[in-house]
């Protein structure tokens, strides 16, 4: 989901972000620079995958991070702090 898969990155910068800033694609894609489309993207896989929640419908549809999520941030930010050192092409697979 994060590590080892090619948009891992972003959804990993996604799930920093909405985790002390709850916001929607629109937004997110602004803040990351990353076309809207490519957002929903990742916000759906992250959904599907139970990392994070929504509320609200379409354009303004926000984002938080899952309940089980927070419960185990701390592994989530072990993985994310040894991700974030490989160089960028090392992620890419």
């Amino acid at each position: 989901m994060i590590a080892g898969s090619r948009g891992g990155i972003n959804r990993g910068k996604i799930i920093e972000i909405i985790k002390n800033n709850p916001m929607n694609a629109n937004k997110l894609g602004i803040q990351l620079e990353v076309d809207y489309r490519t957002i929903r993207h990742h916000l759906d896989v992250l959904e599907k995958n139970g990392l994070i929640t929504s509320m609200g419908e379409r354009y303004g549809k926000m984002y938080f991070i899952s309940v089980e999520l927070e419960e185990n941030y701390d592994d989530f930010v072990e993985i994310w702090e040894r991700i974030r050192k490989i160089p960028i092409n090392d992620n890419v697979k």
